[in-house]
């Protein structure tokens, strides 16, 4: 079932459009952020099913603005996929070691990101009743 909320972290416009473009035609609601920092003080107030999250930002960098997310009991839940255009398999197992969910090369493959993203979130619906997390109030990150 689409229709889920997810958040884009991406300083990069162009990739910005196409995941955003790509997740709405295929029926996923989009909030966008293009820095760590707003990101991660979007999904503390939107709490969404997965989180879309650029490596190499500008300020702080996603692996960073991940270990923040999971320090927050709204966003600990939160699945999150690296997007990032380091493709070696060093790169990859350092971005899976830290705890992502997911990983997505750039130049983004439209059908492995739709179904990376189905994947993670129909794995999270899974392992929580009812499908979301339990409401906690939302609260701005210090």
């Amino acid at each position: 079932m689409a229709g889920e909320l997810v958040l884009i972290v991406e300083d990069n416009p162009l990739n910005m459009k196409l995941a955003r473009d790509v997740l709405v035609f295929n029926g996923y609601q989009v909030a966008e952020a293009m820095t760590a920092e707003e990101g991660i003080v979007i999904a503390c107030k939107r709490e969404p099913a997965l989180i879309l999250m650029d490596i190499q930002l500008p300020g702080m960098d996603g692996v960073t603005a991940f270990k923040q997310l999971r320090q927050y009991p709204e966003t600990q839940h939160i699945p999150v996929i690296a997007l990032t255009a380091s493709a070696m398999v060093t790169d990859r197992k350092v971005i899976l070691a830290a705890g992502f969910d997911g990983y997505e090369t750039k130049p983004i493959s439209v059908k492995h990101l739709l179904d990376t993203v189905r994947t993670v979130i129909d794995k999270r619906a899974k392992a929580t009743p009812g499908g979301a997390p339990s409401a906690a109030p939302a609260k701005e990150p210090k």
